[in-house]
């Protein structure tokens, strides 16, 4: 059933962009975060014209000045540019649209995200004379940019949303190969169809789901009476080099890497672990992404102060497997050591 479904895509590369579309245009990014610094950082150093949009008192303000940029109010940045990429938190780009953006779009502007969730859940509506287009590396800002630093790159989508000026793709795949995703390969979706897929793989896999397998795992041996320090290894430590494998060859080239013990013990008791009831909740997850319902929780969420998402996050941050993974990870002195705290651009 699932070869039946398959349809391959057609994938852009660097011969299919041209930076050349973007010269003599102002790009500005709003927001310094995560994705924002790494497509400023990026596109400055292919040779684009790159501003910065922030909001005063922005602790990011230091952090993009530092970098070499030109930063201004957010309203400002969008009445110089020519092409403006929203990066902000998906809750907060409603009332910055309506504050700084939409009074100053005119005709010819293109307005630029990296996920669609504000344009497909209606949070943001742009007026019909702009462009609106999506370029999303699949992968958090900070690989996109240390990718690109070392001459590799992330692989992206584009999509199109409005395309009064008959030039949105051209600008989406110049936009791309300026942060380096043509270098790894580009695929056209659609808003929705980015909007969606994302969401539910952040929640069932990528994220949610691997969060809390591993914290199971962990769970599980400490319980058992296993050292504390076995179980972060076994269970977190190590889920890396397994998924390093799969991202070089697939789950089958994963799989000719390891023992013959390790793989009898994948094919014949993984299935039991995630097996058919998993399958359900995660089918219940996509349709609460696919109907608004997670969107609409969302945004409650962020109305009423985020009061029920930091009490998650706090007691995340007090599980046992963090303390003893920040005392194992000091040890390993070629570790790269993050910061989690103050302006995301600073790591």
């Amino acid at each position: 059933m699932l070869e039946e479904l398959t349809m391959a895509a057609k994938v852009y590369t660097d011969k299919d962009a041209d930076l050349r579309v973007l010269k003599g245009k102002t790009l500005a990014v709003l927001g310094f975060g995560s994705q924002g610094h790494a497509h400023a950082l990026n596109l400055k150093e292919s040779g684009c014209k790159v501003i910065v949009g922030l909001y005063k008192g922005s602790k990011s303000r230091k952090v993009a000045r530092q970098h070499g940029f030109k930063v201004y109010d957010t309203d400002e940045a969008v009445r110089q540019a020519d092409v403006i990429m929203v990066a902000l938190p998906d809750t907060k780009q409603a009332a910055c649209y309506k504050k700084d953006i939409e009074p100053n779009l005119v005709k010819g502007k293109a307005l630029l995200f990296s996920h669609g969730f504000s344009i497909h859940f209606g949070t943001v509506v742009p007026p019909k004379n702009v462009d609106v287009i999506m370029v999303a590396p699949k992968g958090p800002g900070h690989i996109v940019r240390r990718q690109y630093v070392e001459g590799k790159g992330v692989p992206s989508l584009i999509a199109i949303y409005q395309n009064p000026s008959r030039k949105a793709k051209k600008v989406a795949l110049a936009w791309a190969k300026g942060i380096g995703g043509t270098r790894a390969g580009v695929i056209q979706t659609t808003f929705k169809e980015e909007t969606e897929t994302d969401l539910f793989g952040e929640q069932t896999v990528l994220c949610g789901g691997a969060s809390a397998l591993v914290q199971a795992g962990y769970e599980t041996l400490v319980e058992a009476g296993y050292q504390p320090e076995m179980a972060y290894f076994e269970c977190l430590h190590e889920l890396k080099l397994i998924v390093d494998l799969m991202n070089e060859a697939g789950i089958s080239g994963m799989r000719f890497s390891i023992s013959e013990t390790a793989k009898w013990g994948d094919v014949s008791v993984g299935p039991k672990i995630i097996d058919r009831s998993v399958k359900k909740r995660m089918k219940a997850a996509l349709k609460d992404v696919q109907n608004g319902k997670f969107a609409k929780g969302w945004v409650k969420e962020y109305e009423g102060g985020y009061k029920r998402y930091q009490k998650l996050l706090k007691q995340g941050e007090k599980h046992p497997i963090e303390k003893v993974g920040a005392r194992l990870r000091s040890m390993m002195p070629w570790m790269r050591k993050r910061s989690v705290k103050g302006a995301q651009a600073a790591y």
